[in-house]
């Protein structure tokens, strides 16, 4: 028996050395890969521009005797496979620096030979600011918000000229997680760590080891079935993050100012927020201390863009309700002329409907309705003809420049007088072109009306509370119009407080199912009459509002 066992296995082995043999003739002889030859073309290069365009785009072409793919290893830990042996790469880092780049060229049976190139090129973007939010100066996690409307969704991407869809393509139009929605999932375990190592930004997902996939990525894992599912699926690791500007088609439409902010985040090595479709580059729409809004693009389907909110405030963490001391925004009005171009944008002419209240005047940027002068910022409402109203005025706002979620306002002010004089300093939700008012939100930190002399009000709009059913509170102080007082909001996840001189008149609870967790603008206007401001004192020829200062605190 033995030996028929020992002849068994000397027959197949010798089947298995002809076999071999048969298969190394039919693969055919291995070459290593050779004369390989990289050149590579500065996008933008001039004699006046030696380094390119600002940009930094690099388009790299690599050819071999031999070589049946390619790939390129940059400095930043990034690596792209190249079959063709095109590829380009955008450096991102600020200046003009010099890269390292090697080049493999692989033949068969994974042979490869490889060289080293080094590049010089400028780059001109950056976004400090994004990155000191994103990883707090050293290093932050954060969570999906998994209490708002819409934390996870999907809408379209095209062009902003496309009849049907295009005007939908910077939000959520397809589809809006409700909140807490994916509880039953792995969804809400991932923490997103960014960091800046060696000034390099970096970023980190732990999920615990189990992936919310969408149902068209299911390849990726073995999975099947077409409902989103978790599947185990490794993620640790270092990830480098690269921001360059964005070429989305959102950078194209005519409100881009007020729906993207223009930043793109690409992640090495496969890195992804969360959330599996194949994405591993994400446009920032919007930022701030505790909250992020990204896009991306579905790796199998470029017609749909998804959408997540993250925020900073770990889930079941207390919300805050103590005060905020960093300031994050501010105007103090120390320069005068027109106010500061950088933060704040003009309202003009006199809306639909009066701006929706019936209101008699129409706003302008001239210097004799809106200036700076004196340490003050001046809105000043006159009795003229003025774009077909009888009343002039104006009205600023820090929409396109600045929006924040959460935090502390404060503005010293000093009021008009008369009569129909309506002014207020007061926020609008950053959304509002998709998410009509009231859905949108509104935070009045300070109104007042002449015909309610000393009366200051705070209040909240949104639906169910609009209009003449807002959410309100007010006060009677002495001499609104005559001395500067100090109105203040403090306004967080659980509640929305107004003080006016640190005294307390009026609070609001704060829910996820409230527009309040979202970004907002700040606007300071005086209106003239309304279906608030009243009537107006045939006596009035004009008045200001002056504002000592307005400041944000997070």
């Amino acid at each position: 028996m033995k030996k028929i066992i020992i002849n068994i296995v000397s027959i197949l082995t010798l089947f298995l050395m002809v076999g071999c043999q048969d298969d190394g003739f039919s693969f055919g002889s291995i070459d290593t890969p050779t004369n390989l030859k990289v050149g590579f073309v500065i996008v933008g290069k001039t004699t006046a521009a030696p380094f390119g365009d600002g940009s930094g785009k690099v388009k790299f072409t690599t050819t071999a005797d031999n070589a049946i793919s390619y790939k390129y290893i940059f400095p930043d830990g990034t690596s792209e496979n190249a079959p063709s042996g095109v590829y380009e790469k955008r450096f991102t880092k600020s200046g003009i620096n010099k890269y390292m780049v090697v080049v493999l060229a692989s033949g068969k049976a994974g042979v490869t030979t490889n060289t080293t190139i080094e590049v010089e090129v400028l780059s001109t973007f950056e976004d400090p600011e994004a990155v000191a939010f994103l990883t707090g100066g050293s290093s932050k996690k954060w969570y999906w918000a998994q209490t708002e409307v819409g934390h996870l969704g999907v809408g379209p991407n095209t062009a902003y000229s496309n009849p049907d869809f295009g005007k939908q393509n910077y939000y959520p139009a397809f589809y809006g997680a409700a909140p807490n929605e994916k509880s039953g999932t792995c969804m809400y375990n991932s923490v997103m760590t960014f960091s800046l190592v060696s000034n390099q930004l970096k970023f980190n997902l732990d999920n615990q080891g189990q992936t919310f996939f969408n149902a068209g990525h299911f390849s990726v894992v073995g999975g099947s079935g077409s409902s989103d599912a978790c599947y185990p699926y490794n993620t640790t690791g270092l990830k480098s993050v690269s921001l360059s500007p964005s070429e989305s088609f959102i950078t194209t439409n005519p409100d881009k100012a007020t729906q993207t902010r223009g930043t793109m985040m690409n992640f090495s090595d496969g890195g992804f927020m969360g959330y599996y479709v194949g994405a591993t580059s994400y446009e920032i729409l919007s930022i701030t201390e505790n909250r992020m809004v990204v896009r991306c693009i579905d790796a199998n389907n470029s017609f749909l863009a998804w959408y997540h909110t993250f925020t900073s405030a770990a889930p079941g963490s207390t919300p805050p309700v103590d005060d905020y001391t960093v300031l994050k925004f501010a105007d103090e009005f120390n320069t005068d002329g027109a106010p500061d171009p950088t933060k704040w944008v003009y309202d003009l002419g006199n809306g639909t409907s009066g701006w929706g209240n019936n209101e008699k005047q129409n706003y302008t940027n001239l210097a004799k309705n809106v200036v700076v002068s004196g340490g003050n910022l001046v809105i000043t409402a006159v009795k003229e003809t003025s774009g077909g109203q009888a009343y002039s005025s104006a009205r600023i706002k820090t929409e396109g420049k600045y929006k924040f979620t959460y935090g502390k306002v404060e503005a010293r002010a000093k009021l008009p007088i008369g009569g129909g004089t309506w002014p207020a300093i007061w926020s609008l939700g950053s959304n509002y072109n998709t998410v009509a008012w009231p859905a949108c939100g509104e935070i009045d930190f300070m109104e007042h009306v002449g015909n309610q002399q000393n009366k200051i009000f705070g209040s909240l709009h949104y639906p169910g509370f609009s209009g003449g059913n807002s959410n309100t509170g007010s006060k009677v102080i002495t001499n609104a119009s005559t001395e500067f007082h100090i109105y203040k909001v403090i306004w967080n996840s659980a509640t929305i407080k107004f003080y006016v001189d640190n005294v307390l008149y009026h609070s609001a609870a704060n829910n996820a199912s409230l527009p309040f967790n979202n970004d907002f603008f700040l606007i300071m206007n005086v209106a003239m009459g309304g279906t608030f401001g009243g009537a107006i004192d045939s006596a009035f020829t004009q008045s200001a509002m002056e504002v000592d200062y307005i400041r944000v605190y997070q």
